[in-house]
């Protein structure tokens, strides 16, 4: 098994990569993967994504060591469930106690749990961004007008999460990625010429980059895989992405 992950400040953003990830193990056999894109047009967007990337990485502390003292197995979906019902209540607990407005808790999440020995996951997606499952792409767009978490701190949970619709159960899988919505933004950055570039759409198509990134497996032994992919796409082909990228890729063959 190899866990492989990036994030990328983009070339149109200066002061922050408003992009946060985390890959925590939840269980002998699980794992949590997760990454937050914070909106641009909130206050502060790099700090929703951080907190919730640190509540949920200290929210699968707390549930691996529950698994290793009780030592039972549980369903995945419920785990998810209940990791992020403690996210919509500890973001409610952080928003009252440090008199936080709405516009600086919004932040998009794409959330994995995967079952590494029963090659399983569970994926929850709120937002923009993209899924590849074996090769099998799922994206979600949402026009830029993502229903953001952050929203619906003052509802009822249970009844929040019965409407989320962005879901994915996945079985027998083997070479699975997250990304953020900066995967579609690389644009070229300078006047040079490239072999690979695509000068009529001044820009190389998505394919090609989705294809090297989330899907070709030369040379995946090692670490820095996705660094290494990024740095050649600039190098090679003259593109960068002007939005944060962020990926978290994670291959069990």
């Amino acid at each position: 098994m190899q866990i492989h992950s990036i994030t990328k400040i983009g070339s149109f953003h200066t002061n922050h990569n408003e992009d946060f990830i985390t890959v925590n193990q939840i269980a002998t056999d699980k794992y949590l993967l997760a990454i937050m894109d914070g909106c641009s047009m909130g206050k502060e967007s790099h700090f929703a994504a951080a907190l919730c990337g640190k509540i949920l990485r200290k929210s699968a502390t707390e549930f691996f060591y529950k698994s290793f003292h009780e030592k039972t197995e549980s369903n995945l979906s419920n785990d998810l469930k209940n990791i992020v019902k403690q996210l919509f209540e500890d973001l409610k607990f952080h928003k009252n106690k440090l008199l936080l407005e709405t516009e600086e808790l919004l932040c998009t999440l794409f959330m994995a749990l995967v079952d590494v020995k029963n090659k399983k996951a569970e994926i929850l997606c709120i937002g923009d961004g993209l899924i590849c499952n074996d090769k099998t792409l799922y994206e979600y767009e949402q026009d830029n007008k993502p229903d953001y978490l952050g929203y619906h701190l003052d509802e009822f949970f249970e009844e929040w999460y019965e409407k989320q619709d962005q879901r994915l159960s996945l079985k027998h899988i083997s070479d699975l990625s997250i990304a953020s919505d900066g995967i579609f933004t690389f644009k070229k950055f300078n006047n040079k010429n490239y072999p690979d570039f695509d000068a009529k759409n001044n820009a190389i198509s998505e394919s090609p980059i989705i294809d090297f990134l989330l899907r070709d497996r030369i040379e995946t032994e090692g670490t820095n895989l996705l660094k290494k992919k990024v740095f050649e796409i600039e190098q090679d082909w003259g593109l960068k992405p002007s939005d944060d990228l962020s990926i978290i890729r994670i291959m069990l063959d």
